[in-house]
C-alpha cells in the first residue's frame, strides 16, 4: 500500500515533453528525484525514485516507477487518460498485489487527483521553472505525507 501512494503521486507529474501534444506531453521520457515521507506515528524518511512516461496518444500514458527508501521498495505500472480536463486511470502495485483508479483534473499547471481502491489519498502537483513538485496527504496508511521532487534524466 506504502508503494501505491508513490507510485500515484510520480505517476502524475508533469515536466516538458520532447515533441508529442495533448495535456499529457510534459510527462513523456525519464525522470529521477528524491523526496521525503512523513509516517503517522512520527518521524521521517528519504526517498529514491525513477520513472519512465511512454506515449501512447495524446489523451493517454503509460508509466513504469520504481522507488525505494530504507524501509520500502515498490514497483508500479499505471495508465492515464485525460478527456476535457478530467483524468481517470489505473494502476497496479506489483509487489504488493494491490490496484486502484485515479480520478482528478488538470487546471494549467497544476494536477489535482484522488485515488480509491487500496489507497484513498489527495495529491496536488505543481510545475515550475523545469521541476515538479508534488504533495500527498493519504487517509488510513503508515504514510502521513510525501513531498517529492523530480526532474528528467
Amino acid at each position: 500500500m506504502i508503494g501505491s501512494i508513490f507510485a500515484l503521486v510520480l505517476m502524475l507529474v508533469s515536466l516538458p515533453g520532447y515533441g508529442q501534444t495533448g495535456p499529457f506531453a510534459q510527462l513523456i521520457g525519464s525522470w529521477a528525484g528524491s523526496g521525503t515521507i512523513k509516517l503517522a506515528q512520527g518521524g521521517s524518511e528519504r526517498i529514491r525514485c525513477k520513472a519512465n512516461y511512454d506515449f501512447v496518444s495524446e489523451t493517454s500514458v503509460q508509466l513504469r516507477l520504481v522507488c525505494a527508501s530504507d524501509s520500502y521498495k515498490f514497483d508500479l505500472i499505471g495508465s492515464m487518460q485525460t478527456h476535457g480536463g478530467a483524468i481517470t486511470g489505473n494502476w497496479t502495485e506489483a509487489t504488493r498485489n494491490v490496484a486502484g483508479s485515479i480520478t482528478g483534473k488538470v487546471t494549467g499547471s497544476q494536477i489535482y487527483v484522488g485515488t480509491s481502491g487500496a489507497l484513498t489519498a489527495g495529491l496536488t502537483l505543481s510545475v515550475a521553472g523545469g521541476r515538479q513538485s508534488v504533495s500527498l496527504r493519504s487517509q488510513g496508511t503508515s504514510i502521513q505525507s510525501v513531498s517529492i521532487t523530480m526532474t528528467r534524466t
